[in-house]
């Protein structure tokens, strides 16, 4: 059963839920949304940045660091999703100068 289900059957029980059944609903539900949206996301991003006919090596370069980047952000909020007590990543730093 899906976690969508497990908490729409609790919602509409009429007994209420003790607190850790509840806060397994809810990180249930929280990591199955998660995985959701980043399978999506991921799947969208599918062939968007495979190299073209007309492609030049520095355009391909450039294609392979947002496909970096994008995966990198899809692993993350895989992260954050599968933990039961998430924390952001600190943010890669770069020199502006």
């Amino acid at each position: 059963m899906s976690a969508y289900s497990t908490a729409y059957q609790a919602l509409t029980a009429g007994r209420a839920l003790r607190p850790h059944e509840a806060a397994k609903v809810l990180a249930d539900l929280r990591r199955e949304t998660g995985e959701e949206l980043a399978d999506a996301v991921e799947k969208q991003l599918d062939g968007k940045f495979r190299r073209s006919p007309t492609d030049t090596d520095g355009s391909f370069r450039k294609k392979r660091l947002h496909y970096g980047a994008s995966m990198r952000v899809i692993n993350a909020f895989r992260a954050l999703a599968k933990d039961p007590r998430p924390t952001i990543p600190n943010p890669r730093t770069r020199s502006t100068s």
